[in-house]
């Protein structure tokens, strides 16, 4: 048995995948909230197609592939490449509330890592723009949890969490949630394996209307996530 695949790393995994993990990851919206209160997300239907267009043209396409890149660079200890996509990622973010929350998130899973007596994460602590991939990317690393597994568990803990956000946004059951769950994580093992394989060149993607969503949600008059 290799070590990705021993009970341990798949325990870590599930630790590192949880809602439970305290690193802030429900406090914001990422848009949602503000396509709530437009309309543009009202039922089970209309989230599914919200979550699924980020998750194939924009998540899957810039998130996955970059923490891909920061497994291996985590990995090989390999600091420039850790910075480089490090600060790739964080420019790609579209507006101020994204970079406060992927910063924001990185840096309360560095603080928790550095407690957990992991190797490496106390030189990210001085950093304002570390983002929560990196860290992830990190954790996975030292405990031996395979890229394909650790992007997979990267890509469920970000589902989980918009679907959890919708669930009580919209507002829909707890049926519905893991409808959504069900349903959405069957394209996960399709871009999860196109961001192993994909080249340098071909990462990117955007959705103008999800850019829009986080824009128009810093201003929103009342609103229950934090922009």
């Amino acid at each position: 048995m290799n070590e990705s695949s021993s009970p341990l790393a798949l325990l870590r995994t599930l630790q590192l995948s949880s809602q439970s993990l305290p690193v802030g990851a429900y406090a914001y919206s990422q848009g949602l909230e503000f396509a709530v209160e437009a309309g543009w997300v009202n039922d089970e239907r209309t989230l599914a197609s919200w979550l699924e267009d980020q998750l194939m043209h924009s998540f899957g396409r810039v998130d996955l592939p970059v923490f891909v890149r920061l497994h291996e660079a985590m990995r090989m200890n390999d600091e420039a490449a850790q910075l480089s996509w490090s600060r790739r990622l964080v420019a790609m973010r579209e507006t101020s509330e994204l970079v406060s929350d992927d910063c924001g998130r990185g840096l309360a899973l560095a603080r928790l890592l550095h407690d957990l007596d992991v190797q490496g994460a106390d030189q990210w602590l001085p950093r304002p723009d570390v983002p929560f991939a990196a860290m992830f990317a990190l954790a996975a690393a030292t405990w031996k949890i395979s890229a394909d597994v650790a992007v997979h568990a990267y890509a469920w803990g970000w589902l989980e969490n918009q679907v959890l956000v919708g669930v009580k946004l919209i507002p829909l059951g707890q049926l519905a949630g893991q409808r959504q769950l069900l349903e959405l994580s069957q394209r996960l093992p399709e871009v999860c394996g196109r961001a192993l394989d994909c080249s340098d060149d071909e990462i990117g993607g955007m959705l103008p209307i999800h850019a829009l969503a986080s824009s128009l949600h810093e201003t929103q008059y009342s609103r229950l996530f934090r922009s």
